[in-house]
């Protein structure tokens, strides 16, 4: 019994320890409020075309988004010309054709958006050895991912003065050990220019990216909450019928 005790003590103190090292290793994430969220919850589809286009000149450098298609971008407002004109701008490998030998063609609606490497051993020779993740699911990949994906490209700053930044690394307090990899991706300089007119600073970039990476992570979103909403209404209409049903019922019994 006093084993068990000890055993059960060092559990708690270890988990505890633990939990009192993730606590301080990093910042949480700052809590914003997204459209997105709650029962209601919706894409706004201004910000989500505006940050795929972030994405397309920024982000997709190093990071693939190989779960989505380019005919997946109508959802968002794009039309089919510009979705098809779109996909022809990147190349593909295809084939074989009739003499058994792989071409290259323009790309198609159909297609799956390309990865920026041919594999993830290229990947990891170009950036040092680290592997930049597919941003197709990173918002469901990630503990209360949209605000932590926002907080980490909003949170490139100075490092502490009694921190050694090794060479290659830029200090983070959002992410796990506060150091990263990545360099800031997003400048307000002039980076990306915004065809709506809206003023492409770092913190709107990252919040139209956000926006358009969680559509990405989770495109039936809408047409999930709407189901929800139509199950509950109709359990609720049906509890109210069945409670007036057992009152009708129990009353002729006294």
């Amino acid at each position: 019994m006093k084993k068990l005790s000890l055993l059960l003590a060092t559990c708690l103190v270890t988990a505890t320890a633990g939990i009192a090292y993730a606590e301080v290793d990093h910042k949480h994430p700052k809590q914003m409020s997204w459209p997105f969220d709650g029962l209601f919850g919706h894409v706004d589809r201004q910000a989500a075309q505006r940050g795929f286009q972030v994405y397309k000149e920024v982000c997709s450098a190093c990071h693939g988004l190989t779960r989505v298609a380019f005919r997946n971008l109508t959802e968002l407002g794009f039309s089919e010309a510009e979705v098809k004109a779109l996909a022809a701008t990147y190349t593909f490998k295809d084939g074989p054709n009739d003499e058994g030998e792989m071409f290259d063609r323009p790309g198609k609606p159909s297609d799956m958006l390309p990865s920026p490497f041919a594999n993830e051993n290229a990947a990891r020779a170009a950036n040092g050895g680290a592997a930049p993740p597919d941003l197709s699911l990173i918002i469901k990949a990630r503990h209360d991912g949209a605000n932590y994906v926002y907080s980490l490209l909003t949170g490139f700053t100075t490092p502490p003065s009694d921190m050694t930044m090794p060479a290659g690394m830029y200090y983070n307090p959002y992410i796990a050990g506060e150091r990263l990899a990545m360099p800031p991706p997003l400048h307000d300089e002039g980076q990306v220019t915004y065809e709506d007119g809206t003023k492409a600073t770092v913190e709107q970039m990252s919040a139209d990216v956000v926006t358009f990476l969680q559509w990405a992570a989770e495109p039936e979103m809408e047409a999930r909450k709407q189901t929800g909403l139509k199950v509950l209404m109709y359990l609720a209409i049906f509890t109210a019928f069945m409670y007036v049903a057992k009152r009708n019922i129990w009353k002729k019994l006294h």
